[in-house]
């Protein structure tokens, strides 16, 4: 069965990273647009952003709530393209470990919802070491 489940989608194989960007690239522009402009379902805007990381002991939580919000608009688009994926899955796997560390852990990680910024770490790994791939990619 193996051998037949691999025949038919090994020619696929380099299409697999584009599922892999688009994910990633479109969980962070949502969740960082949210965060830069108070619009969407993660809508806290940089005050509120600023405001929550306050509240969790990070200090100069202004300045970093527009770099966090910049990192994951930019940086989620930036991966959707297939445009500077590595220097962005960079930035974001850091932005990712910051919160299991800071927020997540600290807090009880399952129960603060910490298995999203996991596997949003896991994936923004996988695009720091493969790329952006050669299908549907501005880097090619």
């Amino acid at each position: 069965m193996r051998k037949v489940v691999d025949k038919l989608f090994i020619k696929y194989s380099e299409w697999s990273l584009i599922f892999l960007r688009l994910g990633v690239g479109f969980v962070f522009l949502m969740h960082g647009v949210g965060k830069l402009f108070a619009i969407g379902p993660f809508a806290a805007g940089i005050s509120g952003t600023a405001g929550f990381f306050a509240n969790v002991g990070i200090p100069g939580a202004v300045f970093f709530a527009w770099v966090v919000s910049l990192v994951e608009t930019v940086g989620g688009l930036a991966i959707l393209l297939g445009w500077f994926t590595r220097l962005s899955a960079l930035l974001l796997s850091i932005d990712m470990v910051a919160a299991i560390l800071v927020v997540h852990i600290p807090n009880g990680f399952y129960k603060t919802g910490g298995e999203l910024p996991l596997l949003l770490l896991l994936a923004a790994l996988t695009l720091l070491f493969a790329g952006a791939g050669k299908k549907l990619s501005i880097e090619k």
